[in-house]
């Protein structure tokens, strides 16, 4: 459920990616998932929220169209006429932010916060970026660091989204901010029982990463039936890895096309559950599908081989009441609670035992765990919180300019911010050879 409160907050503009349109049935698009969900629980807390995004998309708060439509996925970004599109995206969402109404600047891509700077510098707008890929994917480093570094830039408050990629990130930027993502719980259907002698689920993007050669292993040992979902990206490995799954696949059937309805499990599930097919492959599904899917599995599995910094997966899952059984790795052990909403497990042999106990959990344990950590609800207050962080410490400093640029006139020197020094949280201007200024702020 998510609680409205009416009290004036910031207006923020979403500069969104736009590889997929931000909409709330999507399939493998998990940034713009996050987008969504952002929009609409700051639109439901009572933020003025606007989405500088494509037309296609579908949002809750104000939409503000940049381009006709999106680019299509995460890998057809490089092609000169994407190009032309994103900086036709990134120039109107500028423009929309030069409105003289916006407090808040928030993104979601370094290459977009490099684009945007410099001008959000002159326009005296805090910027948000949340940090959704990994350190080893980010380009925080270089010329980008005259912004994403507090050393450097008062102007831009990076948020990660879990703890483990915080410290990931902890040698290239500072950031005490950690929001990790939340969901829309009540739109989630929960079982009242364990889903007993049902099948696994497994879904995400087919690579090597995301580790479903594991889970068909973990099936064949424990002779369980395994759906296995998700997309295969036109990147050289992921093919292959889907090429050598392709011998150990009993069944691919493509189910996207079905509309989701009351019959959905009677018409499209059972007959799957009712088949000789050990492990089947469903490809690619949206939103409404895989939930679907969740709530009838036994359990979710989970088997990836990287530091993931947040998966989407384990808190959809767990908010349909079906556990997720997960190889301890990135922020795993921080959204699941081991033994009570699933199990965090180290190695094959404890992920095949963690089978026996799958039964045992409560769905509706799994339900409340993402409903008092991972909601909507949760994840809008915090970036509220961080929006006004961003608003009050941005005009702290501007004040504060002001104050250097009467002692740089008196001192007939150049001064700046970054030249301030901090006593009892005061902040104190030293012009060596002149003047010391306390300003309480």
């Amino acid at each position: 459920m998510i609680v409205k409160n009416n009290q004036k907050k910031p207006t923020v503009l979403h500069v969104a990616t736009i590889h997929h349109p931000i909409s709330p049935n999507l399939s493998y698009a998990p940034i713009e998932t996050v987008i969504h969900n952002i929009d609409k629980g700051l639109h439901y807390l009572g933020h003025r929220s606007v989405v500088a995004c494509s037309g296609d998309s579908r949002v809750t708060g104000e939409h503000y169209v940049t381009v006709d439509r999106s680019i299509g996925d995460y890998c057809s970004d490089k092609t000169p006429a994407s190009h032309r599109k994103m900086n036709m995206h990134l120039s109107r969402a500028l423009f929309r932010a030069m409105g003289g109404d916006i407090d808040v600047i928030h993104m979601h891509d370094a290459d977009a916060v490099e684009f945007i700077y410099d001008y959000a510098f002159n326009l005296n707008v805090p910027v948000v970026m949340t940090l959704h890929v990994s350190a080893n994917e980010s380009k925080l480093q270089g010329a980008y660091q005259r912004w994403c570094n507090p050393s450097s830039s008062h102007l831009v408050h990076c948020a990660a989204i879990s703890r483990y990629q915080k410290k990931q990130y902890s040698n290239l930027l500072n950031t005490s901010n950690v929001v990790h993502h939340g969901i829309d719980v009540e739109e989630f259907p929960v079982k009242d029982v364990p889903s007993k002698g049902s099948y696994l689920f497994t879904i995400g993007r087919i690579t090597d990463d995301k580790g479903q050669d594991k889970a068909i292993e973990l099936a064949k040992k424990t002779g369980s039936k395994l759906i296995i979902a998700g997309c295969v990206q036109n990147k050289p490995a992921d093919r292959a890895f889907f090429a050598g799954l392709k011998d150990s696949i009993d069944l691919m059937v493509e189910v996207g096309e079905d509309p989701v309805g009351n019959d959905y499990y009677a018409r499209v599930i059972k007959p799957l559950l009712d088949c000789d097919k050990q492990i089947i492959y469903i490809g690619e599904i949206s939103s409404e599908h895989k939930k679907q899917w969740y709530h009838h599995a036994r359990a979710t599995v989970f088997p990836i081989q990287w530091g993931e910094p947040f998966g989407l997966v384990l808190i959809e899952s767990m908010a349909c009441g079906t556990p997720v059984i997960a190889f301890n790795k990135g922020s795993v052990p921080e959204i699941i609670v081991d033994g009570k909403t699933g199990f965090v497990v180290d190695s094959m042999s404890d992920m095949i035992g963690a089978i026996d106990h799958i039964d045992d959990m409560d769905p509706g344990e799994c339900r409340r765990h993402v409903q008092d950590y991972f909601s909507i609800t949760s994840m809008a207050n915090k970036y509220s919180a961080l929006y006004q962080q961003a608003v009050n410490d941005h005009e702290n400093i501007r004040q504060l300019q002001q104050t250097v640029n009467q002692l740089a006139f008196k001192a007939d020197k150049p001064l700046t911010v970054n030249q301030l020094t901090f006593e009892a949280d005061q902040p104190t201007v030293s012009i060596p050879g002149e003047i010391c200024l306390k300003t309480s702020l």
